[in-house]
């Protein structure tokens, strides 16, 4: 979720190997196409976000499976006016999922767990008390988004199941969650009495030791060198965090540091903390992906994770940790994420090996003007090949 503030422009890095090729040959057609469309995205983007009262954001470009071009514009809070550079942090907010849907399919691949066994199979624990369906929920459910739990709880609605899992699609903050709880149980966590937190209608969630955090980092994060990125802050996040901003222009009044509870309740949902080059190359991994290793998936687990698994929308299928939209000129990954004060998207092409990351630090209303407006430039579109729509 997302919103408001002034812009100033950042700074801009082109790759290094552009700059070499340069300095050895005269600029081709090519090159002075793609100076002249970055050039109008530059021009544009702080338009746009004066126009959407966006005061922060981080763009990347991905392009033959590369970071292509990378920018920072306006502020990381309106308070100090200290400008978005390469290195600021946003909340990630539901662009979290595709990063755990990568993690548990790792899992399943090691043989750990299962897509198709009945989470309850692994766990005493129960989610949800007084319904036998929750015997038939699997990870393939929470990650296609079919376990048949709302998006989450609240004061007017208690968790429920609402159709028979597999069903059909609907969006599930609160599946994740759950698959969370199990995964980190799988992978030795355990609760902390000592270090709990209350949250929707009263649900208490406890911190686990070792977090959740831990066993991502070592797993995925660190392996994918992706740095700056994490779901408690450390002092590089907390040096380089984007304070959030609310519909109404304004900074949030707190910040939004994670504790143990939180994280265990909402952090494989949208908790990572993260910056648009560290989460570019997370789609690197799926554009152009190394060779399988303890880490990384085998052909065939990620081919799975992206095949289409149920029709979301008239034009959308939901993949593992994925939406997969089919345009004219092929098929595309997308996650977007709205917490309150950030808001983000990602979108990748596999076969055109194109993507990019866009994070801000502004919510609701105002971001999706932007976001609007700015997925539809002809400057952004043309840097991707007319391949990503969203």
């Amino acid at each position: 979720m997302l919103n408001t503030g002034r812009a100033t422009l950042g700074l801009s890095l082109l790759p290094l190997a552009s700059c070499f090729r340069r300095l050895l040959r005269a600029p081709s057609a090519e090159d002075r196409k793609v100076d002249g469309l970055i050039s109008d995205l530059e021009t544009m983007v702080p338009q746009l976000m004066r126009e959407g009262s966006v005061p922060g954001v981080s763009i990347v470009i991905v392009r033959n499976a590369r970071v292509f071009w990378r920018r920072g514009f306006g502020v990381k809070d309106i308070a100090t006016n200290e400008p978005v550079d390469d290195d600021t942090a946003f909340e990630a907010a539901s662009m979290s999922k595709p990063v755990f849907a990568y993690a548990v399919m790792k899992l399943c691949e090691r043989g750990v767990m299962d897509l198709d066994t009945p989470l309850t199979k692994y766990t005493t624990r129960r989610f949800l008390e007084g319904d036998p369906r929750l015997d038939l929920i699997t990870a393939r459910h929470v990650l296609s988004h079919t376990s048949g739990f709302q998006n989450y709880r609240n004061k007017t609605e208690p968790l429920s199941i609402h159709f028979t899992p597999g069903e059909k699609w609907m969006y599930s903050g609160e599946g994740y969650s759950y698959l969370q709880s199990v995964v980190t149980e799988l992978v030795g966590g355990r609760p902390n009495p000592n270090s709990c937190g209350r949250f929707e209608r009263g649900l208490e969630v406890c911190a686990m030791e070792p977090s959740i955090d831990a066993y991502m980092q070592t797993n995925l994060l660190v392996p994918f060198g992706m740095s700056s990125s994490g779901y408690f802050w450390n002092d590089r996040i907390e040096r380089h965090m984007a304070h959030g901003h609310l519909p109404n222009g304004k900074r949030q009044e707190m910040g939004r540091k994670p504790s143990g509870a939180s994280v265990a309740r909402y952090g494989m949902a949208g908790g990572l903390c993260t910056t648009a080059t560290d989460y570019a190359k997370f789609l690197i991994e799926l554009i152009d992906p190394k060779p399988a290793d303890a880490f990384r998936l085998t052909e065939k687990s990620r081919a799975e994770m992206l095949r289409p698994q149920i029709r979301s929308t008239a034009w959308s299928d939901w993949a593992l940790g994925w939406e997969v939209e089919h345009t004219e000129t092929g098929d595309v990954i997308r996650h977007g994420g709205g917490n309150p004060g950030y808001a983000c998207i990602s979108a990748a092409s596999l076969a055109h090996r194109t993507g990019y990351v866009i994070m801000t630090n502004a919510e609701d209303i105002g971001y999706f003007k932007f976001i609007a407006k700015l997925i539809g430039t002809a400057p952004l579109e043309s840097l991707l090949g007319n391949r990503l729509h969203v």
